[in-house]
């Protein structure tokens, strides 16, 4: 199979594209927990539209008894320039805008600008509530996708 670079100018409209068209959860936050990029795949996962959380702190999808440790983390991960999840997927409990019970499977990377300078973190992820509450009730666990 053979692809072809798109134009320059045209990068910027693509990369637009594949993150708002992901069938993936993507959240982009700042260096602050800011949440700067919210796909639509984020909206149907986490039940709030882009205009809710765009600005806002990631805490408005982590559980309040998980914020500390989530924060400790986020930190030394902005200033050391690594993350120990780097590589792996983890199920996490999450916050839905309905207060449901929600799990997410959850990929994590460090965002670098052009000279190497953390400058936010990228996760993405899906919907794992089903699957894991079988699993909790004896069903058949199934595997992350």
């Amino acid at each position: 199979m053979q692809t072809q670079e798109p134009a320059a100018d045209a990068v910027p409209g693509i990369y637009r594209s594949l993150v708002e068209q992901a069938p993936d959860a993507m959240i982009y936050a700042d260096r602050d927990g800011a949440i700067r990029i919210w796909n639509g795949a984020a909206e149907a996962v986490f039940g709030y539209a882009a205009e809710e959380v765009l600005g806002r702190s990631l805490d408005m999808i982590i559980p309040e008894r998980f914020r500390r440790g989530h924060w400790d983390g986020f930190h030394k991960a902005m200033e050391s320039g690594q993350t120990k999840y780097a590589g792996r997927v983890l199920t996490t409990r999450s916050a839905h805008k309905n207060g449901g019970k929600l799990y997410v499977d959850l990929s994590f990377g460090l965002v670098r600008d052009g000279a190497g300078k953390v400058v936010g973190a990228l996760a993405v992820g899906r919907d794992c509530t089903a699957r894991h509450l079988a699993a909790d009730k004896g069903g058949q666990a199934q595997p992350a996708p």
